[in-house]
């Protein structure tokens, strides 16, 4: 015979059975509702919402997790593309500057020298009307040489490269400009230094870094020209005391059109270090800006070549 006991376990267990499911299936429905909820807000554009998985269980924690990583990536592609538009924005505002200073001085001074004047002003004119045919032929080379350079667009020989003999014709290249700005170079080449790179491109590079100097460098400083062993790497360093503080990010100063508050005066394109980045990735290489309040430095890095031949920079 069955005692009470004996139905009422059977009857315990089942009640205990049908609680676990019903508590299972409830927050198995709460957890559905947070996954909609945060699938609603993604939907109609809040990139910003993130769903605390913390008290997710099993699958939906995994759903949630890749529901916050779809969130984040389209959040930060979205940042990208605003970055993007004011860049662009940014870019057409300086362009206009910058080409609109030249051109309204060959204007101004074609008109002059359509009045009578005596040759020595006339001289004058023509002298300015050059400088300023020039600049703007300068800054048309380097929109194309940018554009190019981003987009890969440009022939590339690569060929191992005397790294002291390329910066050393550089540098001298340079001194004169450098001393009219009160500047001194300081060189110290490590020797035998060899990299596999495109000597027209690195002089170009290196074109860039030291025209920047004698922009933007305080006059009656040093400027400091190295280059040595990283490992596996050849560092080529630029470094010099910038005229003017540097209230810009490294990366931002690295980007098309971007320069210094204080810098905008000078006559430059606000490309070259643009460009330098460009050419130096184009040779699988790296380039580096350092800013530390008027510390200006730039690094290229480059993989080094073992060879122990004598080696000829290609210009």
């Amino acid at each position: 015979f069955l005692t009470s006991w004996d139905h009422t376990i059977p009857f315990l267990l089942l009640l205990f059975y049908n609680l676990a499911i019903l508590f299972l299936v409830v927050i198995g429905a709460r957890q559905m509702l947070a996954l909609r909820d945060a699938g609603s807000k993604l939907a109609s554009g809040d990139l910003s919402y993130q769903l605390d998985t913390e008290k997710l269980y099993w699958d939906f924690k995994r759903h949630g997790d890749n529901l916050n990583a779809i969130a984040e990536g389209m959040n930060k592609a979205v940042e990208q593309r605003m970055k993007s538009e004011r860049l662009k924005t940014e870019l057409i505002t300086n362009v206009s500057h910058d080409i609109k200073t030249p051109l309204t001085s060959i204007v101004n001074y074609v008109d002059l020298l359509q009045k009578p004047h005596s040759s020595e002003e006339e001289a004058h004119y023509l002298e300015v009307l050059d400088r300023q045919a020039k600049r703007l032929k300068k800054l048309t080379e380097d929109l194309v040489e940018a554009s190019k350079a981003s987009t890969g667009n440009m022939q590339v020989s690569l060929a191992p490269t005397s790294v002291a003999e390329l910066v050393s014709q550089a540098v001298e290249e340079y001194r004169g400009r450098l001393e009219a700005e009160k500047l001194e170079a300081v060189t110290s080449l490590e020797p035998g230094l060899t990299v596999m790179a495109d000597g027209r491109l690195l002089w170009r590079v290196l074109d860039n870094l030291l025209g920047n100097v004698v922009k933007y460098a305080l006059p009656g400083t040093r400027v400091y020209v190295t280059a040595f062993r990283r490992g596996e790497l050849v560092v080529i360093a630029v470094k010099n005391i910038s005229r003017d503080a540097l209230n810009i990010d490294a990366d931002e100063l690295m980007e098309r059109f971007v320069r210094g508050d204080a810098a905008r005066h000078s006559e430059g394109s606000g490309l070259g270090l643009n460009i330098a980045k460009s050419l130096t990735q184009l040779q699988h290489g790296e380039f580096r800006l350092t800013v530390d309040g008027d510390l200006f430095k730039a690094e290229i890095l480059l993989p080094c070549v073992k060879t122990p031949e004598k080696l000829l920079p290609e210009v």
